[in-house]
């Protein structure tokens, strides 16, 4: 039994964190956002939390199909190699259940939204399990992570509001940017077995000026964040908080080398400090 329990939080990821709160960042700047016109506390805690438990849930599924799909690949991998998958210590079949009752106590949750959500929740589904194919096809998968990663954003407006707003498409598109960048990062770690596999990546196009690439995207969040709040800037809190995020950003440009695999993961990692700021530069903007 122990085993079992071990295998399941090795295959859903859930002993690294790191890929839930990436996740859970943007749903939580979406609530945070919606909560400055809204102005409903106990909504915006309610939905906090159901947003987080969603994360988790669909987090793991995600990482669960991302296996199957990958375990052919994975094998040559150093760095994936022993996934419970792709080292044959749990079936595909045993997988699929696993990831279909995740998804299920996923929906439960997100019953609990407006129809608004329930169909951009339901439209999530097509994105998240074709992610994998993605490094297949197109030099672009950290693109159409940062497009599946934050939908979530979306979501979390749509379900306070019951709308969209063009303010909320820019937040996306920041948020997109922000993505590209740290997931290009976390890809440099496996450059040289994804070029030997077949794999594509931004880290593979871009290696050349990878820091350069990095940087691009996330001058371009920031930029798009500051017209999103130009209004509200000023000395306070939310000032504060907005260089502080910016300052993360450009430490991760700063450490991260594409050559030591760790300084890559280091960098990447700091984005759950990178995205715990921004939530708080959007929720300074009801103070």
């Amino acid at each position: 039994m122990k085993s079992q329990i071990k295998l399941f939080i090795e295959l859903t990821r859930l002993n690294k964190p790191i890929g839930i709160m990436l996740l859970f960042w943007p749903c939580s700047w979406g609530l945070a956002y919606a909560y400055s016109y809204t102005k409903n506390l106990n909504q915006f805690l309610f939905y906090l939390l159901l947003f987080f438990l969603g994360s988790v849930l669909m987090r793991s599924a995600g990482c669960i199909i991302n296996d199957i799909v990958d375990k052919d690949y994975d094998k040559k991998v150093k760095r994936t190699k022993q996934r419970p998958i792709a080292a044959n210590l749990v079936s595909v079949n045993q997988a699929l259940i696993y990831s279909a009752l995740l998804c299920l106590v996923a929906f439960f949750i997100l019953i609990q939204f407006n129809k608004l959500t329930i169909i951009l929740g339901l439209s999530s589904m097509l994105l998240a399990f074709s992610y994998p194919f993605m490094k297949r096809i197109t030099y672009w998968p950290q693109l159409f992570l940062g497009i599946t990663f934050n939908w979530g954003l979306i979501m979390a407006w749509a379900a306070s509001t019951n709308y969209i707003s063009q303010e909320i498409i820019i937040f996306y598109l920041s948020a997109i940017f922000w993505t590209l960048g740290y997931d290009t990062i976390y890809g440099a770690q496996d450059i040289k077995d994804d070029e030997i596999i077949g794999v594509k990546s931004t880290s593979i196009k871009f290696k050349k000026n990878i820091k350069q690439f990095v940087s691009i995207n996330y001058l371009l969040s920031s930029l798009l964040i500051i017209y999103l709040i130009k209004n509200e800037l000023g000395f306070n809190f939310l000032t504060f908080f907005m260089v502080i995020f910016i300052l993360s950003l450009v430490y991760q440009i700063q450490i991260f080398d594409k050559t030591n695999p760790q300084s890559c993961l280091k960098a990447f990692k700091l984005n759950n400090f990178s995205g715990l700021n921004m939530f708080l530069v959007i929720l300074s903007l009801n103070t």
